[in-house]
């Protein structure tokens, strides 16, 4: 009988969000391939800022995965901060439009077209962030944009393709307990942001995981085109 697990390939996959989104996907339903930059642990080495890593990646995932993928989640993401005297400045914003938002559309691009090509139903989910709708802080512009920009990028496809059931769906994280928010917090005085949650605390990672799995496995395609969010009524739209 033809192996009808979910192939999924999830980008991000070493740490925290992306770490917690495979520990939740790895299970009778699905067969998950991870992408890290250093491709440790199994995962696919693909470092996002080198031009062309997103078709290689795609490649070698679809060969691991026997030539198909189900479902792609944009996990991947970089967060730096970028002062406005930065002699750097530009550079480190396109790095991270590069990182965060160019090589997710990428991603996306090529599986809309695998999708199309085997005329086959698939997914996408984009873990963006409350940046996206909230805005962040001075020195995070381009962190900012670049989440906005995927969370227009997931409603243009759910509506360009839901017809071909090409679903997509983002989820908009705030603060969540990964290694670069545990930073940001200790720089920006955690008790005075904390104070701004009214959950009072923090998102987890595998609360932010087990949206994505709903996403992948079990949300109804009436659901495509929807943003998530879980930002501890932080942002409430």
């Amino acid at each position: 009988m033809a192996d009808r697990k979910k192939h999924i390939l999830v980008t991000g996959a070493s740490r925290g969000i992306g770490k917690a989104i495979v520990e939740s996907l790895n299970s009778d339903d699905a067969v998950v391939i991870g992408q890290s930059t250093a491709g440790d642990n199994g995962l696919i080495a693909s470092d996002f800022s080198e031009q062309g890593a997103a078709s290689r990646l795609w490649e070698e995932a679809l060969a691991r995965l026997d030539g198909r993928i189900d479902v792609l989640i944009n996990n991947a993401g970089l967060f730096q901060p970028n002062p406005l005297s930065a002699h750097d400045w530009l550079e480190s914003w396109n790095r991270t439009m590069t990182i965060n938002l160019t090589t997710s559309a990428e991603l996306c691009r090529l599986a809309v077209l695998h999708f199309q090509e085997r005329d086959q139903p698939g997914r996408i989910i984009n873990i963006a962030s409350r940046a996206a709708y909230r805005g962040d802080s001075p020195d995070h512009w381009h962190y900012a944009a670049s989440k906005g920009g995927m969370v227009a990028m997931t409603k243009s496809i759910a509506r360009g393709y839901a017809a071909q059931e090409i679903l997509a769906f983002a989820i908009c994280p705030g603060f969540t307990m990964t290694g670069m928010a545990e930073d940001y917090l200790e720089s920006r005085g955690g008790d005075k942001l904390l104070a701004d949650i009214p959950l009072g605390r923090v998102a987890q990672p595998e609360e932010i995981a087990s949206i994505a799995r709903y996403c992948a496995l079990d949300a109804p395609p009436s659901m495509t085109g929807a943003v998530l969010d879980a930002n501890g009524a932080s942002f409430v739209r």
